[in-house]
């Protein structure tokens, strides 16, 4: 694991971390500011200690809650945002862009809705087809040597990124979808990550809500639920998944554990350097999560994981092909 998360695991403890986004972005509407408030600050009391967030999320407004609800807890967790990709108000749509001068006006921009001085983990959220990853990870680094970002991250990258990226600066984290059925980062990048002793930060580690149970019907999912435009939700494929979703309930029930909690414990299982990140609305779901961090797997129940929800048992991609269009991970069958 790189020395950035060694030094953290040595005064901080879950390893599971609390992904931010889902209080302002992506899965319906947002979560009022209260009450998203309040989940933060008791997502702190129970024990969370890595929260993460990003320039893009509720269009800077989950920085803003995030900022605001943990300003006075500053110097007790590890904070991470990410840049690179944000709502262009005037364009009305999401733009990529990881230029030097955008990574640097966005920085200064989230320490300000952060109410801090410095970041401790700073991801650039997309490759930027259009600038050379060495010119984005060069202004990252630049940032690092200014103390307003502590570490280098990247999202969504494939090995051969990685290893130009870390030719320029040393990069402490790869944040990756990766869990049970998505198991994209194994074809090439966590053997990268491992090689330049980088963590992977995996978010999305259930599946979305799938892998809780939380998803049983693409009917429930309102238009403005990012699920909605995935493959594995829609109407098509959904049923399918959730027979095989039925292997996993049992696993689940033999545990005493909860679908989610099997999981995260598998993922955990993959080794110090695999960081989840689990996202919810819900401080139930947060316990729930945080809980997984005593669950322990025995051998024969990993290999039975393992051959679980595999690539050609998942009914769906895991992106729209725009979504796909955006992202530079390596694909099964590529």
């Amino acid at each position: 694991m790189s020395t950035f998360f060694s030094r953290w695991k040595e005064v901080a403890s879950p390893t599971i971390g609390l992904g931010c986004m889902n209080l302002s972005h992506g899965y319906g509407n947002p979560v009022p500011e209260p009450e998203a408030l309040r989940a933060l600050e008791e997502a702190f009391e129970m024990g969370y200690r890595h929260f993460d967030t990003a320039t893009l999320y509720g269009a800077t407004t989950n920085e803003r809650v995030v900022g605001k609800a943990l300003a006075g807890k500053r110097d007790r967790i590890l904070l991470a945002s990410k840049c690179g990709m944000a709502m262009d108000p005037e364009l009305g749509r999401k733009v990529i862009d990881g230029r030097p001068e955008t990574i640097r006006r966005q920085c200064e921009a989230s320490l300000e809705r952060l109410r801090t001085d410095h970041l401790d983990l700073y991801y650039l959220h997309r490759l930027d087809r259009n600038v050379p990853i060495e010119e984005s990870v060069g202004a990252l680094g630049r940032l690092v040597e200014e103390g307003k970002v502590r570490a280098i991250g990247l999202s969504e990258v494939s090995a051969v990124t990685l290893r130009r990226a870390r030719a320029e600066h040393p990069i402490a984290a790869v944040q990756s979808e990766y869990s049970l059925w998505t198991r994209n980062p194994e074809i090439a990048l966590l053997d990268a990550c491992r090689e330049a002793d980088t963590a992977l930060v995996a978010f999305s580690p259930l599946g979305r809500g799938f892998l809780a149970g939380a998803v049983t019907d693409a009917t429930q999912l309102t238009d403005n639920d990012v699920r909605r435009g995935m493959p594995r939700f829609s109407a098509e494929n959904l049923p399918r998944n959730l027979r095989q979703l039925e292997k996993l309930q049992a696993i689940a029930r033999e545990r005493d554990a909860t679908t989610g909690q099997l999981a995260l414990a598998w993922l955990r299982a993959q080794g110090d350097d695999v960081i989840p990140i689990p996202g919810t609305r819900s401080t139930a779901h947060m316990r729930e999560n945080l809980a997984a961090e005593d669950l322990r797997l025995d051998a024969s129940t990993l290999e039975r994981l393992n051959e679980l929800l595999t690539v050609d048992q998942v009914a769906g991609a895991r992106y729209s092909e725009a979504l796909q269009a955006e992202i530079d991970t390596e694909e099964f069958g590529g």
